[in-house]
């Protein structure tokens, strides 16, 4: 994965925000496959975050990779971020019980959403404005207003789930926001770490309405949940990730996604794994070591990326 996640996770940052529903995760969800051990399920539920973030992170690094004219390391990106979705993701989500029924992913929905537009954004928002960070700010309050809707947006699913009447509103549409590289536009340090937040929690979202989409016994609530996603990510984190002045040049993403896949394969994932053995969660804790496996695999290869690049890096196509 990435650099902030790693030192997120080294610095106990995500405490709080482990804690909160951000998005909904985990507030409700089915029985876990394996895990008995609280550590084991904390450890997966950090995974996922990780996971998720490193998916939508690394898309925007593609992107960026594009506008430098270098393909073949936009194809490495797109691939690395498909892994870190469609197979660490979706089995952590397995195993920690992720998904449940409809009418269950719902209200995990509805709590999450309904938790960002009351407390965190609105947080968030005055965070920002007393900090001096006004472009911040503003769009905290307006991504507060876009969860308001999608909490109600899916209350109304779950009556219309619930009591087999009325209909599943349709989906959202994303207003795409385009990353192009760039330093942080934001100067309060209490605005970054809430950026940072934010980030990891939109990138969670979209990863768990994909997956409660691919679930849905409802086609119109697949379609809800894949439009709320979507907005999640290329609308929400995108913007917010544009503040942060995530995406750098490819040589810059490239050490960033190097420092954060070495961390997660020789401390973070073999930390969890020991762990989950030890409770005898032998299920997460092969898991685990996959995925260590994994991402070293996925260091190498950004390595080898990075040493083929070109001393001065071709010009980016103007933003």
């Amino acid at each position: 994965m990435i650099t902030l996640f790693a030192r997120a996770l080294a610095t106990g940052a995500f405490t709080i925000a482990l804690s909160a529903p951000i998005g909904g995760a985990f507030a409700a969800s089915a029985s876990p496959v394996d895990p008995s051990s609280p550590q084991t399920q904390k450890d997966l539920e950090q995974s996922m975050r990780g996971e998720a973030f490193a998916n939508a992170s690394y898309r925007l690094y593609a992107a960026q990779a594009q506008r430098e004219r270098l393909p073949s390391v936009a194809r490495l990106f797109e691939h690395t971020a498909d892994v870190e979705l469609g197979e660490h993701f979706k089995e952590a989500a397995a195993l920690s019980g992720l998904v449940g029924s409809d009418a269950e992913n719902l209200r995990a929905a509805t709590a999450g959403e309904t938790y960002e537009s009351r407390q965190m954004y609105p947080g968030f928002a005055q965070q920002a404005k007393a900090g001096g960070d006004s472009r911040a700010a503003a769009r905290f309050s307006e991504i507060a207003r876009d969860e308001g809707k999608h909490a109600r947006a899916f209350g109304t699913a779950l009556r219309a789930v619930e009591s087999s009447r009325g209909t599943v509103p349709k989906p959202p549409k994303a207003d795409e926001v385009r990353v192009p590289q760039g330093p942080p536009e934001v100067r309060a340090r209490q605005t970054r770490a809430d950026l940072d937040t934010a980030m990891h929690g939109e990138a969670l979202a979209y990863a768990k309405y994909q997956q409660y989409a691919e679930h849905a016994k409802d086609p119109a609530l697949a379609k809800l949940f894949r439009g709320t996603s979507d907005v999640e990510l290329h609308e929400h984190f995108a913007g917010e990730a544009k503040l942060a002045g995530l995406v750098g040049s490819t040589h810059a993403n490239l050490t960033k996604a190097i420092a954060g896949e070495r961390y997660e394969s020789r401390t973070m994932y073999p930390t969890f794994a020991k762990r989950a053995e030890t409770a005898g969660d032998s299920q997460a804790a092969e898991r685990f070591s996959n995925n260590a496996e994994d991402e070293a695999g996925h260091a190498r290869a950004f390595q080898r990326a990075l040493d083929r690049l070109p001393e001065q890096p071709p010009a980016a196509d103007s933003p």
